[in-house]
């Protein structure tokens, strides 16, 4: 047998041409929570939530669809108080992308979780300053990425949105400024967030941001990644 037959690569270092996702947020939507869902998530090579869910919901997902869960906490996660007297403060068998920078089966995926701070409460809110700290941190992986793949970044996943793009006025739902800067220098592919949700068709889920297509996913999307024309 020949020598490079025994390497065995620690991770696909390849990026795919097509990802298929299943991206959930603020919401136990009926339709996911329920016997319909392989139907509505055929296909799906992995899932993604961007927080302010109960961890039995994602729990089911997972059990259902037998995919790997990817995940940030939304500003009112709290520890779940179960039946059989367990305490859960993580979804059970995800993995917590926030202040991580992941390849994914090739996919370069990195999270930030939480909202703007508007109270007292500590867990899951930040200030601008706070969370552009937290920006900084993964920014020399990224750059990383940029020198071992040439590029930075795939996709970034928040529960809040970037200032100034499908973020609201009041002060829990101001998006973050850092967000933005983060788009401008490493430019992923796609973006996508929670925390605002959304009642009417009318209202704008889906923004262009220099290189970046910005996604709503409020409450459930399925999303086609498609990498085609960058290979």
């Amino acid at each position: 047998m020949d020598e490079s037959e025994l390497i065995v690569p620690l991770f696909d270092t390849k990026r795919r041409r097509r990802y298929r996702v299943l991206a959930v947020s603020d919401k136990v939507e009926p339709r996911i929570y329920g016997p319909n869902l392989r139907n509505i998530a055929t296909n799906i090579d992995f899932i993604l939530s961007c927080g302010d869910l109960p961890y039995y919901y994602l729990d089911y997902i997972i059990g259902v669809l037998d995919r790997p869960l990817y995940y940030v906490h939304g500003n009112h996660d709290r520890p779940e108080h179960r039946s059989d007297k367990t305490v859960v403060a993580e979804p059970p068998g995800g993995t917590n992308l926030h202040l991580h920078a992941l390849n994914i089966d090739g996919l370069l995926i990195a999270g930030f979780e939480g909202s703007h701070r508007y109270n007292s409460n500590v867990d899951y809110q930040y200030t601008q300053n706070q969370m552009w700290l937290r920006v900084l941190t993964i920014m020399p992986t990224l750059l990383l990425n940029r020198a071992t793949y040439g590029r930075g970044l795939d996709i970034l996943v928040t529960h809040s949105p970037p200032f100034g793009i499908h973020d609201g006025e009041d002060r829990p739902h101001i998006g973050f400024r850092s967000f933005l800067t983060l788009m401008r220098w490493f430019r992923p592919r796609y973006m996508i967030h929670g925390h605002q949700h959304v009642y009417s068709s009318l209202t704008q889920t889906r923004t262009h941001y220099a290189e970046t297509e910005i996604i709503n996913i409020y409450p459930y999307q399925i999303l086609e990644f498609d990498f085609s024309d960058s290979l």
